[in-house]
């Protein structure tokens, strides 16, 4: 009797676990590929490109295989001047997300455009090539291959550009470093987005891999951090040593993700800074101010990571 009863409890409970995660995990993907993609879930994908985390593209997350999210403000192609725009730039190999490799994840209206008017169909991850998002007269956002629409090649996009940002091999350094840890992406909907901006909409996540959303929040969700915050100073010195800017943060040190080099091509000597810097928290005769800051390299993994901060708005 008594075995059996183990036995009927075992099976209960084998229910019960599998019917929770049919119902958190699940449920959920119905309802998410159900969805059309919104213009947001559709900038995330091009700025982050493909999967982020542990791939045999780049297994140790350094920020390989990702587009370059630039800002433009005159035609790469005819040097007129434009509205300013974002535009994403594949480099030839890069590999392409999943909205533009499968025809279920951004809604079948949003695919229509982007295949008929935004001419997608034409895009070959060889060949590399230059998107943008646009919304067309009936408010439905889809993707345009500038490449074939426009004539846009990357290396003239990326030569006329404002500004380059390296957000997606960003959010592969918030995911190494366990940034989500604490922070999270997902502001609440309660008087919480009063604070963190507006709560995300369920199609804002078409083809996102991973979320990202977080895990517990123990510092300020950084959803929209970029609109809040966009002084690229302030997270330079924030990522370097965040009591330089906040002297009670709990928040660890990043400046080993500055490298060797600055971006002047100085050497970096973290223990001279770090002696520098205790003998100005102490208030040592003669040192009024906190020593500078090193501007990270146009390659580092800092400004990798302030790229991607500053993305989120």
């Amino acid at each position: 009797m008594a075995f059996r009863e183990y036995k009927i409890g075992c099976m209960m409970f084998g229910f019960a676990l599998s019917f929770s995660m049919f119902v958190t995990i699940f449920l959920p993907g119905i309802d998410i590929s159900s969805m059309s993609s919104t213009k947001v879930a559709l900038e995330k994908q091009l700025t982050y490109g493909w999967e982020t985390g542990f791939n045999y593209y780049d297994p140790f997350l350094q920020g390989k295989d990702k587009p370059i999210k630039v800002v433009l403000s005159k035609d790469p192609r005819t040097g007129a001047a434009i509205d300013k725009t974002n535009a994403y730039v594949f480099p030839a190999g890069t590999h392409f997300p999943n909205g533009l490799t499968h025809d279920n994840i951004l809604g079948e209206k949003v695919q229509e455009v982007s295949r008929d008017k935004g001419r997608v169909g034409e895009a070959s991850e060889e060949a590399g090539g230059v998107f943008l998002v646009r919304v067309d007269a009936d408010d439905t956002p889809y993707i345009e291959f500038a490449t074939a629409t426009r004539g846009w090649t990357a290396d003239a996009v990326l030569k006329a550009s404002d500004q380059q940002l390296l957000a997606g091999s960003g959010k592969t350094m918030f995911v190494r470093e366990g940034c989500w840890w604490c922070h999270t992406l997902l502001p609440e909907q309660t008087q919480d987005w009063q604070t963190f901006g507006r709560p995300p909409l369920v199609g804002d996540f078409n083809g996102e891999s991973p979320t990202t959303f977080g895990s517990d929040r123990k510092a300020p969700d950084l959803l929209h951090v970029g609109s809040r915050n966009s002084s690229r100073e302030w997270m330079t010195m924030h990522f370097f040593n965040p009591r330089l800017v906040q002297p009670h943060s709990i928040m660890p040190r990043y400046d080993y993700l500055w490298g060797t080099k600055d971006a002047e091509g100085n050497t970096i000597d973290l223990h001279a800074w770090d002696k520098e810097y205790m003998a100005y928290a102490a208030g040592a005769e003669g040192s009024i101010y906190p020593p500078e800051v090193p501007t990270p390299a146009s390659d580092s993994e800092a400004r990798m990571l302030i790229d991607f901060v500053l993305n989120l708005k």
